[in-house]
C-alpha cells in the first residue's frame, strides 16, 4: 500500500531519474577519488623530485638522499626546521606551490561536477513538475466543463496511480451525473408528451360534450332529444374515463411505480377472468370466444394485471372481427416458457401498420371506424414486458391476426 504511488508512470519515471542521479553521484565520487589520488601522487612525486634535484646539485650523496626519501619517521627537529622555513599547518596554501595547484584542480573539478549534477537534477525535477502541472490543468479544465454541463470530454487515464484513480473516479461521477441528467430530461419529455397526448385525445370528447349540452339546453322540452344526447354524453364520458385510466396505468408502468405481485395460477382461470366482461359483448355482436388448453396448466404471474393485458388483446380482436367471427384463446406450457395465443379470423393488419400497432394512440386508416382509443395494445405490451415477458404478433389480411404472449413458466 505504501508503495502504491509507484504505479503512477510519471512518479515512477521520476524515481528512476533520481536513482540514476544517485548512481551518477556515486560513480562521480569514485572517479573524483581516483583523479585526486593521481593528482596527489603526481604532486608528491614532483615535490620529491625538486628536493632530490636540489640536494644533488649541492653534492649530497645519493645514499643519504635515498635514505631521506624512503624515511617514514618524523621528529620534533624536523618539524622545527620546517617551521623555520615557513612550512607549517597554518601556512597559507597559496604559499605552498604544490598544495595551491592541488587546491585549484580540486576546486575546478568539484565546481564543474556540481554544476552539471545540479543542472541535471533541476532539469529532471522541472520536467516532472511540468508534466504534473499539465495533468492538473487538464483535469481542472475537464471538471469545469462538467460543472457547466458539458460532458462531451472524458478523462482518459493511460496509467495507474493515485492521481489517475482520482481522474477515473471523477469521470465515473460525471458519467453518473450525465446519465441522471439524461434520465431527468427523458422523464420531462415523457411527461410533456403524455400531457400533450391526453390533452389532444380529450379535445374530441370534450367538444362533443359541449355540443351535446348546448343541444339539450336549446331543446329542454324535447324528451327524445334529451335522451338521445344524454346517452351520447354518457358514451363520451365513458371514453374519457377509459382514456384517463389507461394513460395513468401506462404512465405508472413506465416510471416503475407498479410492483407486480406474482403468484401461481391456473391459466384457464386467468383467461376466464380476462374475458368475463367481454362474453356479453361477443354474444351481442354474434361472435364467439373459444378457449383451447389444459385446465391443469399453471403460470406464475400477477393475475390482475395479466388478465387485463389478455382482455385488452381480446377486446382489440373483437373490435376488428366482423359478425360471426371467432376469437380463439389457446395456451401451451414448457418447463421454461408459457405461451398464450389469441387468434381471430378478422380482417387482419396491413403490413405497413403491423410495426406501429403498439404505439400509443396509433390508429390505422382501416380501423378509424372501429371503437377504441389506441391504448389497449400498448398497455398490454407494457404489462407483459414489466413481468419479463414479450408480446409478438403475426397477421394475414386474408386469414386474421395472432397475438402471442410469452411468459416464464416459473420464477
Amino acid at each position: 500500500m505504501s508503495m502504491s504511488f509507484l504505479y503512477d508512470k510519471q512518479i515512477r519515471r521520476y524515481c528512476f531519474f533520481m536513482a540514476g542521479m544517485i548512481l551518477l553521484l556515486f560513480l562521480s565520487g569514485l572517479g573524483f577519488i581516483v583523479i585526486q589520488t593521481n593528482t596527489v601522487q603526481a604532486a608528491f612525486l614532483e615535490h620529491e623530485n625538486t628536493i632530490v634535484t636540489s640536494l644533488l646539485d649541492q653534492g649530497v650523496s645519493r645514499e643519504i638522499i635515498g635514505a631521506a626519501v624512503s624515511n617514514t619517521q618524523t621528529s620534533d627537529a624536523g618539524s622545527d626546521f620546517l617551521a623555520s622555513v615557513g612550512r607549517t599547518t597554518q601556512t597559507a596554501s597559496c604559499l605552498l606551490p604544490f598544495t595551491d595547484t592541488f587546491e585549484r584542480t580540486t576546486g575546478k573539478i568539484l565546481l564543474a561536477a556540481g554544476s552539471c549534477f545540479s543542472l541535471l537534477l533541476l532539469a529532471g525535477t522541472y520536467l516532472f513538475l511540468q508534466s504534473r502541472e499539465r495533468l492538473y490543468r487538464q483535469t481542472i479544465g475537464i471538471i469545469e466543463r462538467y460543472i457547466e454541463g458539458d460532458y462531451s470530454t472524458h478523462m482518459q487515464p493511460t496509467s495507474e496511480g493515485t492521481i489517475y484513480q482520482l481522474c477515473t473516479s471523477i469521470d465515473r461521477l460525471a458519467t453518473m451525473l450525465q446519465s441522471r441528467n439524461e434520465t431527468e430530461h427523458q422523464a420531462k419529455e415523457f411527461m410533456k408528451a403524455t400531457i400533450s397526448d391526453i390533452s389532444h385525445q380529450l379535445k374530441t370528447p370534450l367538444a362533443a360534450l359541449t355540443m351535446y349540452q348546448e343541444i339539450i339546453a336549446s331543446e329542454p322540452d324535447n324528451t327524445e332529444t334529451v335522451k338521445d344526447f344524454a346517452a351520447k354524453m354518457g358514451t363520451s364520458l365513458g371514453r374519457m374515463e377509459q382514456l384517463i385510466s389507461s394513460m395513468l396505468k401506462i404512465t405508472r408502468l413506465d416510471v416503475g411505480a407498479i410492483t407486480f405481485e406474482k403468484e401461481p395460477c391456473h391459466i384457464a382461470d386467468l383467461v376466464m377472468q380476462a374475458v368475463s366482461d367481454l362474453t356479453t359483448r361477443a354474444d351481442l355482436e354474434k361472435k364467439k370466444i373459444l378457449l383451447d388448453g389444459a385446465e391443469t396448466e399453471t403460470l406464475v404471474c400477477d393475475v390482475e394485471w395479466t388478465s387485463e393485458a389478455i382482455g385488452n388483446i381480446v377486446k382489440n380482436a373483437l373490435d376488428h372481427t366482423k359478425e360471426g367471427g371467432i376469437i380463439r384463446i389457446s395456451w401451451e406450457c414448457s418447463p421454461l416458457m408459457t405461451r398464450i395465443r389469441i387468434a381471430d379470423n378478422g380482417k387482419g393488419i396491413a403490413p405497413e401498420d403491423i410495426h406501429h400497432i403498439f404505439k400509443r394512440f396509433y390508429r390505422s386508416k382501416a380501423s378509424l371506424d372501429s371503437p377504441g382509443i389506441g391504448l389497449g395494445l400498448p398497455l398490454a405490451k407494457s404489462i407483459v414486458e414489466g413481468q419479463g415477458g414479450t408480446v409478438s404478433v403475426q397477421s394475414d389480411q386474408s386469414e386474421g391476426t395472432v397475438f402471442t404472449i410469452s411468459l416464464l413458466t416459473k420464477l
